[in-house]
């Protein structure tokens, strides 16, 4: 049985899709029942359980032998880092006395350590816990999600704009969603050894004019891309409902990430979705 965390979210979500395909069993974990609902029909079992609850959900990992784990984003108009942090803490404590035998965390390129830089110090807390425990842990380093543009199509649809922090002509590494999925579930089907940080991005890297020009393609009419400038991305993400303690973490690990060419390896696993297949897909859903 695999257990799965954030599997009413993107990559729980393709991650239990890949491994039921595969005539596996899987549990979803998730807060309230009734927003897992779909997952009885192809079959898979339901944990109610919190991360704020850790006896929770130790019980619902000691429902399989192998694991999922993703740290779920905290409300916006919380201070992100701070409730991140102490999720990270409850999940690596209900690992202890689970019984498992094997799992695999959600990361993210270019993690590390650091202080209030959101999801790079938050998810590098992470495989650090996992690194220092007994279960053998495999760690999938996944670059920036095309489903973070998801939320930016119906402005586009309206206004014919593209909002992006990132400079037109910056390439970034970017993956899908369903292409974390099923690189997680090869890695939770893998055997023992198949352990340790490996990095996953998209078959290609993508700029925001990229975007634009998907965005134009899917909906049939011509998107201009606006970049906002750097100095004003903290008060960007509060017009977005952030907190302020959370738009400057999400500011700060913007930055991070663009100083740094959005690090990743040079030996990345790597999916199959293109972008514009992605927001093809996307449009054509919504």
């Amino acid at each position: 049985m695999y257990v799965i965390m954030g599997g009413t979210g993107h990559v729980g979500s393709a991650t239990a899709e890949a491994l039921l395909a595969r005539g596996e069993a899987v549990t979803i974990v998730t807060r309230d029942a009734t927003r897992a609902a779909k997952w009885l029909a192809p079959g898979a079992g339901i944990a109610e359980a919190n991360v704020e609850d850790v006896a929770s959900l130790r019980a619902a990992f000691r429902r399989g032998s192998r694991a999922f784990l993703l740290n779920p984003n905290a409300d916006i108009a919380t201070d992100t880092d701070v409730v991140e942090r102490r999720t990270v803490a409850n999940i690596l404590a209900a690992l202890d006395g689970s019984g498992l035998t094997k799992v695999v965390a959600e990361s993210t390129g270019g993690a590390l350590p650091g202080d209030r830089i959101g999801d790079l110090n938050v998810l590098w807390e992470l495989e650090e816990g996992l690194r220092r425990q007994s279960i053998p842990a495999a760690v999938n380093r996944a670059a920036y999600y095309m489903s973070n543009w998801d939320g930016l199509l119906d402005a586009v649809r309206s206004t014919g704009k593209l909002q992006s922090m990132f400079a037109a002509d910056l390439p970034i590494p970017m993956v899908a969603p369903r292409d974390l999925g099923q690189i997680a579930a090869d890695r939770l089907t893998s055997p023992l050894d198949d352990v340790g940080i490996r990095e996953v991005e998209g078959p290609a890297r993508y700029t925001s004019a990229d975007v634009a020009k998907a965005f134009a393609k899917a909906i049939g009419r011509p998107v201009q891309l606006e970049i906002t400038p750097r100095d004003q991305w903290k008060e960007a993400f509060q017009a977005f409902g952030f907190s302020e303690a959370a738009a400057d973490s999400y500011a700060r690990m913007t930055a991070v990430s663009v100083d740094g060419g959005f690090k990743m390896g040079d030996d990345p696993l790597r999916g199959t979705t293109t972008l514009e297949t992605y927001i093809r897909e996307l449009v054509a859903r919504s």
